[in-house]
């Protein structure tokens, strides 16, 4: 029941973290149309701010599912999803610092690693 709410906890933040970053993208958008960088440049920070968004969005499914159906991934499988949030975390403390953004992420990491810990406990 621990693994199902910490994998539940986990998709809840990764949903909303998608949510609030693809609803920047109109500010971040704006900010780039005064930018004198190649398109080439602009556009790329587009597609990667997107699929940050993206990442997110899947990971709350995949996490979601596991939550309704802990028999669905092996622990192994569950602690490896842990690894996507922590490294887009650590990204984010070297590259922007101490920003909310990546105490959320490591937050999602601690919760499905967590996860994966008890879910392997349960199956010895």
């Amino acid at each position: 029941m621990a693994s199902r709410i910490l994998l539940s906890f986990a998709a809840l933040l990764m949903g909303l973290g998608g949510y609030m970053h693809a609803a920047a993208f109109g500010r971040a958008n704006t900010m780039l149309a005064t930018t004198t960088m190649p398109p080439f440049f602009t556009n790329s920070f587009k597609a990667l701010w997107l699929a940050d968004s993206t990442t997110m969005v899947s990971l709350m499914l995949l996490l979601g599912l596991m939550a309704a159906r802990p028999g669905l991934a092996s622990p192994a499988v569950v602690a490896m999803l842990a690894v996507i949030p922590a490294a887009i975390g650590v990204l984010i403390y070297v590259f922007v610092g101490n920003f909310f953004a990546g105490h959320i992420l490591i937050a999602t990491a601690a919760a499905v690693l967590s996860a994966a810990v008890l879910l392997e406990a349960g199956r010895i």
